[in-house]
């Protein structure tokens, strides 16, 4: 298995796009953790602004794509009234979104290299905290979250009741501190 994780560019547009509707439909034909939605969320649009914004990383696996993700700098405007471990300014945070990865690559340890590129990824754009939402039902990703250290902070709404979506649990990872000094800040 060779695994490359790397910044998507506008061709990789058309992968992308096919991983996502692929993820969707393993989610409609199975049990839908996620709660997405095939060409509602995340679509075609979704890759396009990540890579238009230089935050869409593609994961490939023997030349296909096997996972992405987007890091962004922004934040959910819900994130604003919660209680964080550290209270930072948003430029010392980076928000994951469109975390996938292909079901034929799940169990695998894709997702934990992902996560941990991610990590690096945004230690090196000089973020503290690293923040993510997760659809309170989607209980295989928030094992990964949480074994990979990411702490549950809180639930909130993130406006997407009308799809049938209501409860997110926001996890945070603060970066580059000793764990004494994690424990301070909270």
């Amino acid at each position: 298995m060779s695994m490359i994780i790397r910044k998507g560019t506008a061709e990789d547009l058309d992968a992308v796009e096919k991983l996502y509707g692929e993820v969707c439909g393993h989610m409609a034909a199975t049990v839908n953790y996620c709660g997405w939605k095939r060409d509602v969320y995340p679509a075609r649009q979704d890759a396009e602004a990540g890579i238009r914004e230089g935050t869409l990383f593609l994961v490939e696996e023997d030349g296909e794509a096997a996972g992405s993700f987007i890091l962004s700098p922004r934040q959910e405007a819900a994130y604003a009234g919660v209680k964080w471990q550290a209270d930072l300014e948003e430029r010392d945070v980076r928000t994951i979104y469109t975390f996938t990865v292909s079901p034929r690559r799940r169990g695998r340890g894709v997702g934990r290299e992902m996560l941990a590129y991610a990590v690096r990824c945004a230690e090196e754009q000089g973020a503290r905290a690293l923040r993510l939402d997760v659809y309170e039902g989607n209980l295989p990703a928030i094992r990964l979250y949480e074994s990979a250290g990411f702490r549950y902070v809180d639930t909130v709404s993130l406006g997407l009741e009308e799809i049938g979506l209501d409860r997110f649990r926001l996890y945070e990872k603060l970066l580059g501190q000793a764990p004494d000094e994690a424990k301070q800040l909270k």
